[in-house]
């Protein structure tokens, strides 16, 4: 017997409609001051007490980081000022911005190469491999002894210049006032909104530094009494996406007037606070989370009123370090 075939009724087809939270293109799903990444209150890693830490939890962007920001912002700006035309990409990275770019890349058909420390998680390596990206690991001693860490960028930075610079360019998201912009136009924005104009301390790591001056420059512009508090790893350090300014030169867009304070964080208490958010709040996050969390803590001894830190990203992409936190921790003995 044959089955009938119902003919579907003729209509349009289904728009993207983010009240349906339905969207026709992954880039829909970046954050904006109209649907932010979400603000979580911290109750139990902190002590109680009239110190409320709010963390952004950046990780549930599209493409995992707060880097989903500026990977946006760097193409949309080298698309606005021509730069792209018949280019590929070239970017020095510690995972995060590579991994937008690469994503962001693949919707537009560019070709993408990511130089990267070699020191970085294998888990963020893959994925830029799973991604498209050609990635190109690089040794610390590329550099000179003042600034040993800065490997990748010399690296990308001749790249870019190779063909007498006709073939890659490269957003250059140390340098670059789109990488603040994004954060001056998103986050500070999204923060001050989320907190009804109630945030009196922002906590984010020293890295490419686009978070830090682009949401300090806007919440300073709100209330200038707001502190800003900036978090800086110990020399050779291991904690991905942080730069310490011992080893690492400090990059262009920094503005270090908009900085009220530096926390200096060690690796040990930093990946213990990750595993207590893991155990405690249930929350995967990566170790840059740890460090701002544990310098949030600092603070708590002594401050009042609400806080927020930057979760740069979520935990799943430092597997392979927290296998090395936990040891035998777990395992069951016979």
């Amino acid at each position: 017997m044959a089955i009938p075939q119902i003919k579907p009724p003729s209509s349009p087809e289904l728009a993207s409609d983010p009240t349906l939270e339905r969207y026709g293109d992954i880039r829909e799903l970046l954050p904006s001051v109209e649907k932010p990444t979400p603000l979580l209150r911290l109750r139990r890693v902190l002590p109680a007490g009239p110190f409320e830490m709010f963390i952004k939890l950046e990780w549930l962007n599209p493409f995992g980081s707060i880097k989903d920001r500026t990977a946006s912002f760097l193409l949309q700006g080298l698309e606005e000022r021509g730069e792209l035309e018949g280019r590929d990409l070239v970017e020095p990275s510690s995972g995060n911005t590579g991994i937008a770019l690469a994503a962001l890349a693949t919707l537009t058909g560019k070709k993408i190469t990511i130089t990267i420390p070699d020191g970085v998680p294998e888990e963020k390596k893959v994925l830029l491999r799973m991604l498209g990206a050609e990635v190109w690991e690089t040794p610390d001693d590329l550099c000179p002894v003042d600034h040993p860490k800065d490997g990748a960028i010399a690296l990308a930075r001749s790249i870019a210049e190779s063909a007498g610079g006709e073939r890659f360019v490269m957003p250059n998201q140390y340098e670059n006032p789109d990488n603040v912009r994004a954060h001056y136009e998103t986050t500070g924005p999204e923060i001050w909104k989320q907190t009804e104009g109630r945030v009196r301390y922002f906590f984010a790591g020293f890295g490419t530094c686009g978070t830090l001056t682009g949401t300090a420059k806007f919440l300073k512009e709100q209330d200038p009494n707001i502190r800003i508090v900036a978090i800086e790893p110990q020399k050779g350090h291991r904690l991905p996406g942080l730069k310490s300014f011992k080893e690492a030169k400090e990059p262009g867009i920094l503005d270090r007037s908009l900085i009220d304070d530096v926390v200096q964080v060690d690796d040990e208490p930093a990946y213990q606070m990750t595993k207590r958010l893991f155990r405690e709040e249930g929350l995967i996050v990566g170790p840059s989370t740890g460090a701002i969390v544990h310098a949030a803590r600092i603070y708590a001894e002594d401050a009042e009123g609400v806080a927020v830190g930057v979760s740069p990203d979520g935990g799943l992409k430092y597997l392979s370090y927290f296998k090395e936190l936990l040891g035998d921790e777990g395992t069951p003995s016979l």
